[in-house]
């Protein structure tokens, strides 16, 4: 965690107010950042923005402000640092320190990542069998020494298992870079290639194919062709033009072809070419259309395409690699308008189809001689399943990682033919006792009818007589569904009575791409109501109360809190929101930041008038108002590429000026290198989960 101290009066002042620590007995001085008034006129309105200034990372002035508000936030936690050091005891005691993932095999061996106790970072090892000695092939807790964060991108193992191509961060912005590692010397060759998103390698391990993104947009745009080990200039295979289209670059399973695939929110491209020649031309599957989603992969000579043309919710066809163009493909699983298929595995002898009914993950297996489809049967009501890597083109079981809210991270490898599962791995969670909690699913009735799926996790036999304190997370964009996955750190909340819920609201994926589309664009207001109406039917039920409910939500789930919050400050007692997306129309209406572009199909475009009013009546930065705010705790990374850092820091220094109570508003902004996902290392991100719980149980006294 970073040393926040406090900084010098004489600094501060050019920032802000006084935000010296306090004495005994004193309370501390919130920060107030100065106005400076900022008008942009467009659609015949005109915006005033008093904080626009915040904008200006690496003045003395703006840097000054942020790390008053860091010490403020620390002052103001101090009252509950013997509890969160009992927090980070509890959640480190369900940890097994020393532990592996499940071995999986890639070409001749079988790899691992295993974690040592005391050592932040995980360490990538494999065997020749499983049997044999361990090959340490990546330690990242070397590559991080003297460094503050560090993070890794990805990695990919060479056909002969000779090279490791891989990529790290260590800023926090979410820019990798390159790397090419021997895995027979373990040393690194030359290769330092920056901004590196996606890479995949030739059959001969000679060539390494890799994406980079714009150093300004952050958006993956270009295909590169390097001959690995070589100094000479590399070669640009393929530019992206269009600003709302990312390009990504991977193999087939089968290993037969590399996959470039150029998409959009809303549209997509595929191009492929053999991945035994690196000089072959790129040949595309299908050209792009607007609102047809395609994705494709191979199997023999044929091609498997995902794709939504014909339906939302995606069908799968067969196409000729000799001929791919949609006039030739073949349906083989048909649209369903109830069954959104997620995602298609494609095997030598089997497909695996990844969908989802009625809100809950589910995995199919598709033949491709019969056409014959039969779905695995999971033993919960509220559960989580997805594939693991499955690297082998050859195998006969499906790796998949199954888990609920009580039940710790399981790997199953499913049998294609008979369907049977084989415990593979059970995540080990010393202190846990699943016989003393309970998971209930529930359905929240929306503003207009429709039924939300809400997550309930509480202690068994929990009195439904609304005098529990409940956390209730939302995210609900993108078409991304949130997992009900297990998580050991929330039953320090448990164990203190704090019920746990997720609310599964529109503009997420959980019910299909019709749930996504009803709550994004012009829909996006579905999302936010929605929340308040799960909010309000778990109040009726009897979970919680108005005085004893907290909400939490990250980045567009930042979005849901800040405004959630302005629609109904009266239904929560406390919010805490991570990297929060709330400036919306400043952010939109800038075309040079990451994302922005690409998401005017989320949240659509201020420049267009209708759009504009529509996204105006829910951006949190622009609705905040004279009224009184539950208690808040603002987190943010002064180095996160995804939400710029003056977003949060603009909409804390406008509801200080504004709002009316005198609840707590706190701004937790991680000056040191870290990212949108906060630290790197897995004890510094067990002790900002410590702060953060004890935030929430000091707001709604339940500890």
């Amino acid at each position: 965690m970073p040393d926040y101290r406090p900084v010098l009066l004489a600094a501060v002042l050019a920032a802000c107010a006084s935000a010296q620590q306090p004495r005994t007995g004193e309370q501390a001085a919130a920060p107030v950042a100065r106005k400076e008034p900022h008008v942009t006129r467009i659609n015949g309105d005109t915006l005033r923005d008093d904080y626009f200034w915040l904008r200006n990372k690496g003045t003395p002035e703006v840097e000054s402000y942020l790390n008053a508000e860091a010490a403020y936030a620390e002052a103001m936690m101090k009252s509950t640092a013997e509890l969160q050091k009992k927090l980070y005891g509890e959640m480190l005691s369900r940890i097994q320190e020393d532990d592996s993932t499940a071995p999986m095999r890639i070409g001749s061996h079988w790899y691992y990542q295993r974690t040592e106790k005391g050592k932040q970072y995980p360490i990538l090892c494999r065997k020749p069998a499983l049997d044999a000695a361990e090959q340490v092939i990546l330690d990242l807790n070397a590559l991080a020494a003297g460094k503050k964060f560090l993070g890794l991108g990805g990695w990919e193992v060479s056909d002969d298992g000779t090279q490791l191509a891989y990529t790290t961060d260590e800023t926090g912005f979410r820019q990798y870079d390159l790397h090419v590692r021997d895995l027979r010397s373990g040393s690194d060759g030359p290769e330092k290639i920056a901004r590196v998103d996606s890479v995949a390698w030739t059959r001969d391990g000679k060539v390494l194919f890799y994406v980079v993104e714009d150093e300004q947009e952050k958006r993956p745009y270009q295909l590169w062709r390097h001959v690995v080990g070589s100094s000479a200039k590399d070669d640009l295979v393929y530019e992206e033009k269009d600003h709302a289209f990312n390009l990504e670059v991977d193999r087939s399973r089968s290993k037969d072809f590399i996959f470039l695939t150029s998409g959009s929110l809303t549209s997509s491209e595929v191009r492929f070419f053999g991945a035994s020649d690196p000089h072959a031309p790129l040949l595309l599957v299908q050209p792009r259309e607007p609102g047809h989603e395609y994705y494709a992969d191979a199997r023999g000579d044929t091609l498997y395409i995902r794709t939504n043309s014909g339906g939302r919710n995606f069908r799968l066809v067969t196409a000729p690699v000799s001929a791919p163009r949609k006039e030739n493909w073949t349906e083989v699983v048909p649209h369903r308008e109830d069954v959104m298929l997620q995602e298609v595995d494609v095997f030598r002898d089997f497909v695996a189809l990844h969908e989802r009914e009625g809100g809950l993950p589910q995995i199919a297996f598709f033949d491709p001689a019969t056409f014959a489809r039969r779905r695995v049967q999971f033993p919960e009501a509220d559960y989580e399943v997805s594939p693991d890597r499955n690297p082998e083109y050859e195998q006969k079981e499906l790796r998949v990682v199954y888990q609920s809210p009580v039940t710790p991270q399981s790997w199953l490898d499913v049998d294609a033919a008979s369907l049977g599962q084989k415990a593979v791995k059970r995540q080990p969670v010393p202190n846990y006792d699943p016989s003393r909690y309970q998971v209930e699913r529930i359905w929240a009735p929306a503003a207009d009818g429709v039924k939300v799926p809400v997550a309930v996790l509480h202690k068994k036999g929990a009195a439904r007589d609304g005098k529990s304190p409940l956390l209730l997370y939302g995210y609900g964009s993108y078409g991304i569904d949130v997992a009900d996955r297990f998580n050991s750190n929330v039953f320090s909340l448990v164990d203190r009575g704090v019920s746990y819920a997720i609310a599964h609201i529109r503009g997420g994926g959980e019910l299909g791409k019709k749930w996504h589309d009803q709550g994004r664009m012009m829909n996006k207001m579905n999302t936010f109501t929605d929340f308040i109406s799960s909010a309000e039917h778990l109040v009726s039920l009897g979970y919680t109360s108005k005085d004893r409910l907290a909400i939490m939500g990250g980045s567009a789930g930042g979005l849901l809190m800040g405004a959630v919050t302005n629609l109904r400050p009266d239904l929560f007692r406390a919010v805490i929101t991570y990297v929060p997306f709330v400036d919306v129309i400043n952010t939109m209406l800038d075309e040079s930041l990451p994302l922005t572009v690409i998401e005017f199909e989320e949240w659509g475009n201020p420049k267009k008038p209708d759009e504009y009013r529509y996204m105006k009546q829910y951006s949190p930065y622009d609705n905040v108002t004279a009224r009184a705010y539950p208690t808040m705790l603002v987190r943010s990374s002064y180095n996160d590429s995804q939400v710029m850092y003056w977003e949060p820091a603009k909409y804390v220094a406008k509801l200080r000026s504004l709002k009316t109570d005198s609840n707590p508003l706190l701004f937790k902004i991680n000056m040191d290198p870290a990212g949108h996902g906060g630290a790197s290392g897995r004890y510094d991100r067990l002790k900002d989960a410590a702060y953060d719980y004890a935030f929430v149980i000091q707001a709604l006294s339940a500890g």
